[in-house]
This record gives C-alpha cells, structure tokens and sequence, in this order.
C-alpha cells in the first residue's frame, strides 16, 4: 500500500513490524528482522516519527532508541497526505516555471502550441494549488 502511494517500501514494512510487535523495537531489532541496512531503517523511521505513525519509547535498562507503531489511522493518514502533496506540489510548481522560463523564447509554430498547452496546465495546477492552500482544508488536515 505505501509504495501505491508513492511511499518507500521500506516505510511501510517497519511500521508493519512495529504494528505487530507485542514490545517497542530498535532500530537494530528492524534491522535484522527486515533484512535493511542501518541508514535505511532510521530514514524510514524518522519519516514515520514525522507522521505521527511511530514513536520513540524509553525502555529501562537500555540506553538505545525504541519505537513503537501509532495507531491513531486518520491522524497518520492525515500527516502524510499533507506531506506527501505539499512537497509534489511544490515540485510540480518549480518544473512548471522552469519549462514556462525555456519556452518563452521559442518562437516557432510548435513553441506557441507547447505554450498554450503549458497555460492549461497552469491553470489546473493554479486551481489545485489553491483547493489545497484553501483554510479549511488546511484546518481538517490538521
């Protein structure tokens, strides 16, 4: 499911282990059960904690960092759905300018069509730009 929603498969396979896991876990714990290196299990994580789909618990007697899976659902759907469009968005409005930049100096049969065609795009971007910068959906992410 997480690599559907353009997710790394690995995001979504520690926060299955931690989900299933009776105990907080460690980084090494995920490790070795899910066969990843050490940058890959901690990248994962820190997105997770981000999320709100993990978080790090202290147990007595150990000095390292453990974790264990939220299960508030919408919450996390929630945080990574804001995330996750914010930043395509944000890419999206970056190549968008940088190809608007290029062709405005064509100025041939095929340069004014590629134009027309980019201001369309404009325009559909520009209204989901401002559907998701709109307040209250702003506010029901939160």
């Amino acid at each position: 499911m997480t690599q559907s929603l353009g997710l790394g498969r690995v995001v979504g396979q520690l926060y299955v282990y931690l989900y299933f896991s009776r105990v907080p876990r460690s980084l090494v714990d995920m490790q070795d059960a899910l066969g990843i290196s050490k940058g890959s299990a901690s990248t994962s994580v820190r997105q997770l904690e981000q999320w709100g789909a993990v978080r790090k618990v202290w147990v007595k007697g150990d000095r390292r960092d453990f974790y264990e899976a939220g299960t508030w659902f919408g919450r996390i759907l929630k945080s990574a759905l804001a995330d996750l469009v914010g930043k395509r968005l944000r890419t999206y409005t970056d190549i968008l300018r940088r190809i608007e930049g290029e062709m405005k100096h064509e100025k041939d049969g095929d340069g004014a069509f590629v134009r027309g065609q980019l201001r369309k795009l404009r325009a559909f971007h520009d209204r989901v730009e401002d559907l998701w910068t709109n307040p209250l959906l702003q506010r029901l992410l939160k």
